[in-house]
C-alpha cells in the first residue's frame, strides 16, 4: 500500500507540472472505486484552474478554488501523467485532462478514492479525525507521549494508528523503530520520554530518506513519471528476515503483530 512517502513523491512530481493549468475534460471508466465516483465531476472540474496540490496523511487534495478533489491511491494504485492520445490500460479508471496531457488514476484493486469536497476539507469525515503530520513541527516527542498515555497496544501499532500520527504504514513503522532502537512489541505507554525523543526524529528521517529515494516499490507503486521507487533497496529490516542487520550483523527476525508482518533486530532493538 502506498504510504506517506509514496504519496508525497507523487505530490512533488505532479504539483510543478499541473499547478496553474485548466482542466479540459474528464473521463471515468468505472462507476465507483472504494466509493462511488462523483456524478458531476466533469461539471465541477472542466474549465477550472488547479491552484495547488496538498497532502493530508495518505490523501491528496487538488485545490480548484471552488472545491477540492480528494484522491487516495488505495492498496495498489498510482497516478501518472500521460499523453491524452495514449490508450488507457486495463485498470486506468479515471482521467483528468489538462490539454494534451491527462492525469490518470490506475487502481487494479479499486480500493482508491476520488471524491469531490465542496467545503473545508479538514471537516470531511475521512480527514477530520486524522492525527499529527509526522513531518510537521507539531510532531514532537512531547505530543506523541501525550497521545500514547494509557495505550496498552504495541508501539508499532500505535505509530501506525492514523488517529495518533498519519501516514506511517507497515514498512516505515518497522524502519523507524529500528532507527530508534525500540522493540516493536514494547507497550506504547511504556516507552520513556527519552526513547520517544529518539523515535520522533527517527520517524522524520526515515520518511524523508524514503521521499528522497522516490518511495518504496515492492509490487505496484510507481511515481507520476512511471519510475519505480528505490527505498526498498535501503530497507534496514523490512522484508529482510534471516539477513544480517545493517548495523550489528545479527540476523533480522520476523513476527506478526496485529496480523501484520513485523521485522526487527533482536540486538539493536530492546
Amino acid at each position: 500500500m502506498p504510504e506517506l512517502p509514496e504519496v508525497e513523491v507523487t505530490r512533488l512530481g505532479l504539483a510543478p507540472r499541473l499547478t496553474g493549468r485548466r482542466v479540459t475534460g474528464t473521463e471515468a471508466r468505472v462507476p465507483a472505486l472504494r466509493y462511488p465516483l462523483p456524478d458531476h465531476l466533469s461539471d465541477y472540474l472542466t474549465g477550472n484552474k488547479l491552484r495547488g496540490i496538498d497532502r493530508r496523511g495518505k490523501y491528496l487534495l487538488l485545490d480548484f478554488g471552488i472545491g477540492h478533489l480528494l484522491l487516495h491511491l488505495g492498496m495498489s494504485g498510482y497516478l501518472r501523467l500521460a499523453p491524452r492520445s495514449e490508450p488507457p490500460q486495463k485498470h486506468d479508471h479515471l482521467d483528468i485532462a489538462f490539454g494534451a496531457e491527462v492525469l490518470r488514476l490506475h487502481d487494479p484493486r479499486r480500493f482508491g478514492a476520488a471524491l469531490w469536497l465542496g467545503e473545508d476539507p479538514a471537516r470531511h469525515p475521512l480527514l477530520v479525525h486524522l492525527g499529527i503530520e509526522p513531518l510537521s513541527r507539531q510532531f514532537t516527542a512531547e505530543r506523541l507521549g501525550a497521545k500514547l498515555q494509557g495505550r496498552r497496544t504495541t508501539i508499532k501499532q500505535a505509530i501506525m494508528d492514523s488517529g495518533i500520527v498519519v501516514g506511517i504504514g507497515n514498512i516505515y513503522a518497522s524502519e523507524s523503530l529500528h532507527r530508534a532502537g525500540i522493540d516493536p512489541r514494547t507497550h506504547a505507554d511504556r516507552v520513556s520520554a527519552q526513547r520517544l525523543g529518539k523515535l520522533v526524529p527517527a520517524i522524520k528521517e526515515t520518511l524523508r530518506s524514503a521521499i528522497r529515494a522516490g518511495g518504496s516499490t515492492l509490487r505496484d507503486y510507481f511515481g507520476c513519471d512511471g519510475a519505480a521507487g528505490d527505498f526498498q533497496s535501503r530497507h534496514r529490516v523490512y522484508a529482510r528476515a534471516g539477513q544480517p542487520c545493517r548495523r550489528c550483523g545479527t540476523l533480522i527476525r520476523a513476527l506478526r503483530l496485529a496480523n501484520r508482518a513485523t521485522y526487527f533486530c533482536p540486538r539493536c532493538q530492546r
